[in-house]
C-alpha cells in the first residue's frame, strides 16, 4: 500500500468514522440544554469530564502512547501481545491507587472539584467513570492499532448513541444532577466490556516483563506532563471561571466548547489516521518533507474551515439555544481554533517520539501553558467567558510557533513562505472580525471571500492534485462494496 493510500483511508475510515460520533452529540446539544433549564447542571457535569480527564490521564501514564510506539517494534505476534499486557498491568495498578485516594478524600475532593460537599455521590460517579475509561482506552487499542475499521468506529458510534439513549429519558424525569454523568459511565463500561471480549487474547497479566514494563514508562512517563499540559489548556479555564464568576458560567462555556468542537471533527479525524501512519513510515528517508507537507496541508484546511464559519457564529448559536446558552457564542471563535492549533502542534511534535526524546515536547508546551494560565488570571476578570477562551488560543499559539523555530533549526520540519503568508492572512480577518464585524454579517461574508480568494491562490495546484487522489481512492471503495 502507498503512503498516501495509507494516509487517506486512516484519514477518511478512522477519522470520518469517529467524527460521526462527535456529530451525534453535537446534534443532541441543543435537546439536552432545553431539558436542562439551569446551565448549573450543565457546568455540574462539565466539571466532572474535566476530573475524567485529568485522572485518567494520570492512571495511564502515557501507556497508549508507549503501546503504539512499541507495538510496531518487532513484527512477532508473541512480543505485540507482551507489550499490551504490560501496559494493561501499568494501567491497573494505577487505578486502583487512584480509586482508594478518591474513597479516602471523598469528601474534601468533592469540595475542591465541584465546590460543595453535597456533590459527593456525583464524585463517586466521576471516580468510576475515571477507572472505566482508563482501562477502556488501552484495552480497545489492540484494534486500533490492527487497523480493524469498521470494527473501531462502530463501536464509538452505538456507545455515543447509548449514552444519550439513558441521559435523556433520566432528564425528562427532572434528574438534572445525575443524567450526564451516569450515562457517561454507563456508555463508557458497555464499550470496555465490548473491547475486552475482542481483544482479550493481547492480554495475559502473567506476561508481566519487568524490563518491557520499564521500556513502556521511559516512553510514557515523559508524555505525562505533556498530557497535563493539554488537560490545562483544555480544562483549567472551567475550574477558574468556577472560581471566579460561578458554576453557572461553567455550564455556558462548556456548551460554547462543545459547539467549537467541530473542530475536532479535523483534529479527530487527523488523530486518528495519523499515529499508524506516522510511526509506520517513520523510517522512510523522505519523511520530514512527508511531515512538513501534512503540517502545511492541515494547516490549510483548518484555516479555511475556520474562516468560513466565524462569521456565522452569533446566528448558529441564536438557532441552536434558549435563555443564557446563547450567550456561549462569545467564546465560540476561539475555542474552535484551538483543536486546530493543537493538531499543528502534533503533528511537528510527532518527531520527538520518532527520536524517542519525549521530554522535548513537555517543555515546549510547558511555556504555553503557563502563559495560559496567567491570561486566565488576567481576562476572566475582565472580559468573562471570552476571556477564558482567548486565553486558550494564545497558549496554544504561543506553543505552536515555538515548536516550529525549534524543529527547524534541527532541520526536522520546513515550513515555505507560503504558509506563514496564509497564517498572517488568517489573524488579520481574525482580528478584523472580532473588533469591527461581528455585528455586520454582510461585511463579514465579503471580507470573507476575499480572505479566502487570498488563502486558496497559493494552493490551487496542491488542491487539484490532492483532492483527485481522495476521489479516486473513495470511488475505489465503493467500487469494491458493489461487488
Amino acid at each position: 500500500m502507498s503512503r498516501k493510500r495509507l494516509f487517506i483511508e486512516n484519514f477518511l475510515v478512522y477519522g470520518l468514522g469517529n467524527v460521526l460520533s462527535k456529530v451525534i452529540s453535537l446534534i443532541f446539544l441543543p435537546i439536552v440544554t432545553r431539558l436542562i433549564p439551569d446551565t448549573t447542571y450543565y457546568g455540574i457535569a462539565d466539571l466532572s469530564s474535566v476530573v475524567v480527564s485529568f485522572f485518567s490521564t494520570i492512571i495511564l501514564m502515557g501507556m497508549y502512547d508507549a503501546m503504539f510506539r512499541m507495538f510496531f517494534e518487532k513484527e512477532e505476534e508473541e512480543y505485540k501481545k507482551k507489550v499490551c499486557s504490560n501496559a494493561i498491568f501499568v494501567v491497573l495498578v494505577n487505578s486502583l491507587a487512584v480509586a482508594l485516594l478518591f474513597y479516602i478524600l471523598k469528601v474534601h475532593l468533592a469540595k475542591i472539584f465541584f465546590g460543595d460537599e453535597m456533590f459527593v455521590n456525583i464524585l463517586n460517579i466521576t471516580n468510576l467513570t475515571i477507572i472505566i475509561s482508563s482501562l477502556g482506552s488501552v484495552i480497545k487499542a489492540p484494534t486500533r492499532m490492527l487497523n480493524k475499521q469498521k470494527i473501531f468506529v462502530a463501536a464509538n458510534l452505538v456507545s455515543s448513541l447509548m449514552g444519550y439513549s439513558i441521559a435523556i429519558p433520566l432528564l425528562l424525569r427532572k434528574n438534572y444532577l445525575y443524567a450526564l454523568p451516569l450515562s457517561t459511565l454507563i456508555s463508557s463500561s458497555a464499550l470496555l466490556l465490548s473491547f475486552l471480549m475482542l481483544n482479550r487474547k493481547w492480554f495475559d497479566l502473567r506476561q508481566i516483563d519487568k524490563k518491557l514494563i520499564i521500556e513502556l514508562l521511559k516512553i510514557g512517563i515523559p508524555l505525562v506532563p505533556t498530557f497535563i499540559i493539554y488537560w490545562i489548556f483544555s480544562s483549567t479555564d472551567r475550574i477558574m471561571i468556577s472560581k471566579i464568576i460561578g458554576n453557572d458560567y461553567v455550564g455556558i462555556y462548556g456548551v460554547g466548547a462543545r459547539v467549537a468542537s467541530i473542530s475536532q471533527f479535523i483534529y479527530v479525524a487527523f488523530a486518528s489516521g495519523w499515529q499508524y501512519f506516522a510511526f509506520s513510515t517513520m523510517k522512510d528517508k523522505d519523511y520530514v518533507k512527508v511531515l512538513s507537507q501534512t503540517f502545511e496541508y492541515l494547516g490549510i484546511i483548518s484555516f479555511n474551515v475556520f474562516l468560513v464559519l466565524m462569521p456565522f457564529s452569533q446566528k448558529i448559536f441564536e438557532i441552536l439555544f434558549t435563555g443564557d446558552y446563547v450567550k456561549a457564542f462569545v467564546v465560540f471563535p476561539y475555542l474552535f481554533l484551538s483543536p486546530l492549533l493543537l493538531m499543528l502542534f502534533q503533528v511537528s511534535s510527532t518527531q520527538f517520539l520518532v527520536i524517542k526524546k519525549t521530554i522535548y515536547v513537555s517543555s515546549l508546551l510547558f511555556l504555553g501553558a503557563i502563559m495560559n494560565i496567567l491570561f486566565n488570571f488576567i481576562f476572566i476578570k475582565t472580559l468573562g467567558i471570552e476571556g477564558a477562551a482567548i486565553a486558550t488560543v494564545l497558549g496554544y499559539s504561543f506553543s505552536t510557533v515555538i515548536t516550529i523555530m525549534f524543529l527547524e533549526r534541527q532541520k526536522l520540519i520546513i515550513i515555505p513562505k507560503r504558509f506563514l503568508i496564509v497564517t498572517l492572512t488568517t489573524i488579520t480577518y481574525t482580528l478584523l472580525w472580532r473588533m469591527f464585524l461581528m455585528k455586520n454579517l454582510f461585511f463579514s461574508v465579503v471580507f470573507l471571500i476575499l480572505s479566502l480568494f487570498f488563502v486558496n491562490k497559493f494552493y490551487m495546484n496542491d488542491i487539484k492534485l490532492h483532492f483527485g487522489d481522495a476521489l479516486i481512492f473513495l470511488k475505489k471503495r465503493i467500487n469494491r462494496r458493489d461487488l
